[in-house]
């Protein structure tokens, strides 16, 4: 436990790091132009409207019931843009899904701390689910995916009970049916190195704008927790809350398969680093766990 403690705590440094232009791969732009995407607003708050952009199958429907996923762009939640899961989408609906990748409030554009994040990410997946029958949607098969901070958001998505904005549907779930996350940052707790009266805890809740406990997928870990695949580098200073959550999933007999890339730092994953290599290794496993929940069929179109 003193480990995962103590590393839980450098995520403080690492979401300052993943600001870097070393993580900026892929599609980076704002707003994205995705070409052969529909997109459609899912939320207004004052003058900001948010976008989904959605990639569907070439022979999709609206009568069709097909399963989806929407990403959750990285940037330490400062930044970012939603085309950084471009490519993730285009592979997705090539292989039957519908893919989507959202727009949520960042702090360099909107002044927006992480609990507006979260509350952003929740409107995104309710919106899915409210229009499934129009988008040919399965509600029942809405997985969440995101990378980095978006993995955070996803992670929040299906564990947190808290954050819901106000004037939306309860009735209607923002909880997704499963979870695909590309290095998150899970769990947020004090250590020795930083106690919870240092400076960089206070910094931390000053960000994230609510106690980083209630924000801490980890901490939230129930026996319905959804279905969920983590892909992660060794070298990714939040591996050791990775395997906390995955640790405290399994203790509540959730599925978590926690995948590790021996020698990877963070952000290792994203499409235009390493000639793809890990962009594809990833999206391979990706398609393996989507295919053993159901909702993909057959093998990977990428070749091992």
């Amino acid at each position: 436990m003193p480990r995962v403690v103590s590393y839980s705590c450098l995520a403080v440094l690492a979401i300052l790091v993943i600001n870097s232009p070393l993580f900026a791969q892929g599609n980076r732009s704002y707003p994205p132009e995705l070409p052969g995407s529909q997109t459609e607003v899912y939320k207004t708050i004052g003058k900001t409207k948010l976008s989904l952009w959605i990639f569907t199958p070439l022979d999709h429907r609206p009568s069709d019931s097909r399963p989806a996923i929407v990403f959750f762009f990285g940037g330490g939640w400062q930044n970012g843009s939603p085309g950084q899961f471009e490519q993730q989408c285009r592979y997705l609906a090539s292989r039957g899904m519908v893919a989507i990748t959202a727009d949520y409030r960042v702090g360099s554009r909107h002044g927006a701390k992480v609990v507006d994040c979260v509350r952003d990410a929740k409107s995104a997946i309710r919106y899915v689910r409210t229009n499934a029958a129009r988008l040919g949607i399965d509600p029942e098969k809405i997985a969440a995916g995101g990378g980095s901070a978006g993995g955070h958001l996803a992670a929040c998505c299906g564990t947190l009970n808290r954050f819901d904005e106000p004037a939306e549907d309860k009735a209607i779930s923002s909880r997704p049916n499963a979870l695909v996350l590309f290095n998150p940052p899970l769990q947020f707790a004090p250590s020795d190195r930083d106690p919870i009266d240092s400076p960089r805890w206070k910094q931390l809740i000053e960000r994230m704008g609510e106690t980083p406990g209630e924000l801490s997928p980890a901490d939230h870990v129930t026996k319905d927790i959804p279905p969920t695949l983590i892909l992660i580098g060794t070298k990714d200073l939040l591996i050791d809350g990775n395997r906390e959550f995955a640790k405290r999933m399994r203790a509540a007999q959730c599925r978590c398969d926690l995948v590790e890339y021996p020698g990877q730092e963070h952000g290792f994953f994203n499409f235009g680093r390493a000639q793809n290599t890990y962009y594809r290794q990833t999206v391979i496993a990706m398609d393996k766990f989507l295919e053993s929940i159901g909702y993909l069929n057959g093998p990977p179109k990428y070749a091992n």
